[in-house]
């Protein structure tokens, strides 16, 4: 399939073999079929998660647990992308560690397919451990493809990349949604295992067309530090048995004696991190105020991600409970709802992108801190919406789908005005010493968001309440105020940054 989409080179030099895939190095076409095969894997199993949970033909959980093992389930996946960059920088390289954090999302992919329930958490561990190995690396490893940051190629490869990401997020639900809901869920998850077996082969018969440094270790450890590093392991390891044998043979053990310490990990290590950062005094003044403008954007970010990933949570059990799932009469499974943002963020991004360069010509795109605000704005605007199905459902009656599908247009664009922005930002504000580290720090926006939705859940609030949900979107509004009415300020720790 790849192959059919190659070209010749556009230059001499090109990174990679003779051909190349769309004008870009043939690598390219392998690390875009990967993370297609993974993101499809991940995403389909994803939209069946809540829905699996709250089955009766599955766990038959309660609305708030599930909601908390989603939430903490996604956090986990990016909590875990920075140890994941961290393994590939310090003991087996990018594609070693791609090579195996597939084969782990395969392993957990097969797990959840068993039909026990005993097996079914060690499958969700897997599977996010595995999508925190390959998260970091295989971007670092598009990087790789390019003649440094100046190859004017180097960011439409990134674009042709993320197209990868949308496509196998927008066949998942519809391929292996229908399966799950309409035929088995053990198939549906047996159906994802699949997708990431064909991702893991695809790469390994194309890794030849990867540039060399991507085998490399750019800091290996050296044997003091891997005998540190696995003394440390083994005795936090060691105290999770001993204190989880505890509470087992006590006889007191329930699921939250997982959750709740994941969750508070989720917000607790974010803030860590963050603190750790401002206050190394390593950093110069310029770098110190950068990164007091970035804890703005960080706080703001999990905001948005607290409320945006409830897309897959929340807003799936309502929509399995309590909307109309049709369209001119024709039912259709509540994981095609998950297929909803990916589908607009292929049709609305490139003109996203023409927009801005249309305004910056013009001298009049916004500045970075008013598209960080509108997209706050929006996500809350998205939840005020929600209260219209809420209220039909209450009313006794079943809430269109369309309703649904609104919501999910005004947070896909916040996502384009927020996402991508951050992201930038990101990049633009890093300290120097922890350039290569910033990326899994704002991944941890993710973590925190969804973490503190998993406490919410946990602590037993209803997600689904008009109140709760109501006070979602006012803070998530106020916050994009906030930063909006304080942005002068923002832009003055920012420095040189735009």
């Amino acid at each position: 399939m790849a192959s059919s989409l190659t070209k010749d080179p556009v230059r001499p030099g090109t990174p990679g073999t003779g051909t190349t895939f769309f004008g870009h190095p043939r690598g390219l076409a392998t690390l875009f079929m990967t993370e297609m095969w993974e993101r499809f894997s991940y995403y389909g199993m994803r939209a069946l998660l809540p829905l699996y949970l709250v089955a009766p033909g599955g766990l038959n959980l309660n609305a708030g647990t599930a909601t908390a093992i989603y939430s903490v389930y996604v956090s986990l996946v990016y909590l875990l992308a920075m140890p994941g960059g961290w393994f590939g920088d310090r003991v087996w390289g990018p594609r070693k560690t791609v090579a195996v954090a597939g084969a782990v999302i395969m392993l957990g992919h097969l797990t959840l397919a068993l039909p026990s329930s005993g097996t079914f958490y060690a499958g969700l561990g897997l599977v996010a451990i595995g999508s925190g190995l390959l998260k970091a690396n295989i971007s670092t490893m598009v990087g790789h493809l390019y003649d440094g940051p100046d190859d004017p190629r180097r960011d439409g490869g990134f674009t042709v990349f993320y197209m990868g990401i949308n496509l196998g997020a927008f066949a998942a639900p519809l391929i292996i949604g229908t399966i799950g809901e309409n035929v088995n869920w053990h198939f549906g998850f047996a159906l994802a295992a699949l997708g990431m077996a064909l991702g893991l082969v695809q790469f390994l018969l194309g890794s030849r067309h990867l540039a060399a440094r991507s085998s490399v270790v750019p800091k290996p450890l050296s044997e003091k530090e891997k005998a540190g590093t696995l003394r440390k392991a083994a005795i936090w390891a060691g105290i999770a048995v001993v204190a989880y044998a505890i509470v087992g043979f006590s006889g007191h053990y329930t699921l939250n004696w997982i959750l709740v310490p994941l969750t508070l990990l989720g917000v607790i290590i974010p803030v860590m991190v963050l603190v750790n950062i401002k206050r190394d005094k390593e950093l110069d003044r310029p770098e110190q105020s950068k990164m007091s403008a970035y804890i703005w954007f960080f706080v703001a970010a999990a905001v948005f991600w607290m409320i945006y990933d409830q897309g897959g949570s929340t807003l799936s059990i309502f929509a399995d409970s309590s909307a109309d799932n049709t369209v001119l009469g024709w039912e259709f499974p509540v994981s095609w709802y998950q297929s909803v943002n990916p589908v607009l963020i292929m049709a609305m991004a490139p003109v996203f992108a023409w927009f801005w360069l249309a305004l910056n010509k013009r001298g009049k795109e916004p500045s970075t801190i008013v598209k960080f605000a509108s997209g706050l704005v929006l996500v809350g605007a998205s939840f005020f919406l929600f209260l219209a199905p809420l209220s039909i459902a209450d009313g006794g009656h079943k809430a269109a789908a369309m309703w649904l599908v609104a919501i999910y247009f005004v947070q896909t664009v916040g996502e384009l005005l927020l996402s991508p922005v951050g992201l930038s930002v990101t990049t633009k504000m890093a300290p120097a010493k922890y350039a290569s580290q910033m990326m899994g720090v704002w991944f941890l926006a993710v973590t925190a968001g969804d973490a503190t939705t998993g406490l919410l859940s946990i602590a037993g609030v209803d997600l689904n309440k008009n109140g709760i949900v109501a006070m979602e979107a006012t803070l998530a509004v106020v916050a994009g105020f906030a930063v909006w009415m304080y942005r002068k300020r923002v832009k003055e720790l920012m420095g040189d940054v735009r």
